[in-house]
């Protein structure tokens, strides 16, 4: 048998000798240096595993709340799913592990004029009707825009204010938050920061500084400074003027640009952040609803009316390619390796799911979600894939979990 030290003793022998090759071939080889050797184990560490080209179907599975649900969204570990309910005036708490709703924040109505959309005249409504949502300030913040109240709250969801009474102005709302583990209710109180009429899509920059409001019947887009220090936590700074009824949101940061989908005709409005107005107008299919962006300078857009998806060039705002959906589609979402489009389909009660290549869409699945689908968000992990769909009409969740294949 060889002995613990012999063992040691060859093993020592073997580093020293790699160690010598490597010095040697930093001494020898033709133009290479300690500096290129070091760049190139930097570079080999920050090498990524290849992505996932293919999502495979596992599961779905159903959650029901209320009639109403409008939005959804995920924060950003992804751990808790936040559900927008307008009709009921909630907003709804899951655990993305547990599927389970955790907590429940429920708004103290107050009454006021809404919008009946088939017959496009007012209505008797409430106030706190909300319809969609952001985070801030490492989820510290969540900004909700009131559907009735002409403007948006925002909410610390982990500083609630147990037993407080409050004296509320008009330019303050109150919830009820319950921890439906606990049972434990707390009252959380929220100034409410004006933009413009029927406020809808919420957008903020990376930096936290701004904070982007489409009002729907004001026909303009309001720009909050907002901070998560100093109440109200937001400050209206500039309200730039649309062509029509605007709604879909999405920002470049590196440009410093916004570019808003004008749902009342056929264009996108590029706005520049330097000065807050709008810079640029493409011209697009009619009806552009929702839109998003990758990191190589594409936009991809819903058109309701239309029944279809279509992808431009951001600077140019030129059509590169376009895609047949089913009926009325309204929010999208981008995979992460953005390569996969999904698409809420309201009239056609699916989500149709497409492959993004170089000039075209492949549309891939056309997966049942009965109930008015509206809204979507994603959540992912090395493995596997989730779609959480909320429906309008049935009040439904519905989760449609895919598996990553190379």
């Amino acid at each position: 048998m060889i002995s613990n030290a012999k063992r040691l003793f060859w093993a020592a022998g073997k580093i020293g000798l790699l160690l010598l090759i490597v010095l040697l071939v930093v001494l020898v080889a033709p133009g290479l240096t300690v500096q290129r050797v070091q760049k190139a184990v930097v570079q080999r560490k920050f090498i990524k595993a290849p992505t996932y080209s293919k999502l495979i179907l596992k599961q779905t599975q159903t959650i029901h709340t209320s009639y109403g649900l409008k939005s959804v969204l995920f924060n950003s570990s992804g751990s808790k799913l936040y559900a927008l309910n307008l009709e009921a005036m909630r907003i709804y708490e899951f655990s993305q592990a547990s599927k389970k709703m955790v907590r429940e924040i429920v708004f103290s109505p107050t009454k006021a004029k809404g919008i009946d959309y088939s017959r496009r005249k007012l209505m008797s409504s409430f106030a706190e009707k909300p319809v969609e949502a952001c985070f801030s300030h490492q989820d510290r913040i969540l900004w909700v825009s009131l559907h009735n109240a002409g403007g948006v709250v925002p909410i610390f969801l982990d500083a609630p204010t147990p037993g407080k009474v409050y004296d509320l102005g008009p330019m303050h709302k109150l919830a009820f938050i319950t921890d439906l583990l606990t049972n434990k209710r707390d009252t959380i109180s929220f100034p409410l920061i004006r933009t413009g009429e029927t406020p809808k899509v919420i957008a903020k920059t990376a930096d936290d500084n701004y904070l982007l409001v489409s009002n729907w019947s004001s026909k303009s887009v309001s720009i909050l400074k907002i901070n998560d220090t100093l109440a109200p936590y937001g400050r209206k700074i500039a309200t730039v003027a649309t062509s029509a009824t605007p709604r879909g949101i999405t920002i470049n940061n590196r440009a410093q640009k916004s570019y808003v989908a004008i749902m009342g005709n056929n264009t996108v409005s590029v706005i520049d952040h330097k000065k807050w107005k709008i810079e640029n107008t493409f011209i697009v299919p009619t009806n552009p609803r929702h839109l998003v962006a990758d990191t190589a300078s594409r936009l991809f857009i819903s058109f309701n009316e239309l029944s279809k998806i279509a992808c431009l060039e951001q600077k140019t705002g030129e059509v590169l390619f376009v895609a047949d959906t089913e009926r009325q589609p309204r929010t999208i979402a981008l995979s992460k390796n953005q390569r996969f489009l999904f698409v809420t389909c309201y009239g056609g009660d699916t989500i149709d799911i497409f492959e993004i290549k170089a000039k075209s869409f492949k549309r891939i699945y056309s997966l049942s979600s009965d109930g008015k689908p509206i809204g979507i968000t994603l959540y992912e992990d090395d493995d596997q894939l989730e779609a959480w769909v909320c429906n309008f009409v049935s009040g439904s969740l519905k989760v449609f979990t895919f598996k990553k294949s190379i």
